[in-house]
């Protein structure tokens, strides 16, 4: 039994046999199920969560005593990454738009000797005869009825399936290219925001690797000594967190060219112009900072018990245009 990340999909990979997963108690069983999804195409199972957020499955894999074999695979940019999610949401999209069409074939297959004895009053009006081939038209006749009603049962799945390959089809396409550009701003920011983090770690990563070369014997929170090769764990794992932050803020910033650019700052602005944001449609700016703007709501329902308007914020790459 052992477990590792693959760089490729940024998830954790528990990999043993058939025969061990036998072995183990329910409560183990639940639990795996609980943290990872089961994957013939490794014979094994892997984490729901993407690395950094992992710890929890990472932390089973070794209470079941499975070894470490650190990292596979290679890294893939953001951009390589957006473009495999979208080809997985095209694949799921016709998945589930084949079973949308079974399904719906099937229920008009149920429904259709129903169907086709519209008009045939005496069909629906006779009563029951108890002869012999009055119980025998009975008996069809409500099996024909029963048919019909998973006739229904079969077009909610339909229906059910055309939602999900609706859900796919928008999942592929946001993932080629997005088409607001203040979800591109957020998530930039929210990259900036885990290069900053994980350059602190590294410095006290490195403050504290060079406690152990010079004879200290740093602990965890249990008590247990933090080694050396640890440290470098460490220090590697929050490099390769910052160039794939790196990599998403790239394609971000490539994503809001490719819309045509931020048009709006803090320079070309000025209190009470009115400007069109779609979340909220036209509003007042108040004031800006370098990346966001402050702004009064102008619709009369948004304000508060005294009657002044309703203060929100965005980003400048929210705003769509001037209000004419």
């Amino acid at each position: 039994m052992y477990y590792q990340i693959n760089r490729e999909t940024q998830k954790l990979e528990l990999i043993f046999s058939k025969e061990e997963y036998r072995a183990l108690p329910e409560s183990d069983k639940r639990d795996i199920k609980s943290s990872f999804l089961f994957s013939r195409y490794i014979s094994g199972w892997v984490s729901r969560a993407k690395y950094p957020n992992t710890y929890h499955a990472e932390q089973l894999a070794k209470r079941l005593g499975a070894e470490n074999r650190g990292k596979t695979g290679e890294t893939l940019s953001f951009a390589e990454q957006q473009e495999r999610k979208a080809e997985r949401a095209e694949r799921r999209a016709d998945r589930m738009e084949y079973r949308s069409d079974k399904a719906e074939a099937e229920g008009r297959r149920l429904q259709k000797p129903i169907d086709d004895m519209r008009g045939d009053i005496a069909f629906f009006t006779q009563p029951n005869i108890n002869t012999c081939a009055g119980r025998a038209f009975t008996r069809q006749r409500e099996r024909m009825y029963a048919a019909y009603e998973r006739g229904w049962e079969e077009f909610k799945k339909s229906e059910y399936y055309a939602e999900r390959a609706e859900t796919a089809r928008r999942t592929a396409a946001e993932a080629k290219m997005p088409s607001d550009k203040g979800f591109c701003e957020r998530r930039i920011a929210e990259a900036e925001k885990d290069i900053r983090a994980q350059r602190k770690n590294i410095e006290h990563y490195n403050e504290r690797l060079e406690q152990i070369q010079n004879g200290e014997k740093p602990t965890h929170f249990d008590g247990t000594e933090i080694t050396e090769d640890e440290v470098c764990g460490w220090i590697e794992s929050a490099e390769e967190r910052i160039e794939a932050a790196m990599s998403k803020a790239i394609y971000y910033r490539e994503a809001i060219e490719a819309l045509g650019g931020i048009n709006f700052s803090k320079g070309n602005l000025n209190k009470g112009d009115l400007i069109i944001v779609p979340r909220w449609g036209v509003v007042r700016y108040v004031r800006g900072g370098p990346k966001n703007f402050k702004f009064e709501f102008t619709e009369p329902h948004m304000t508060y018990a005294d009657g002044s308007p309703m203060i929100g914020q965005a980003s400048y790459g929210e705003i769509e245009r001037r209000a004419e």
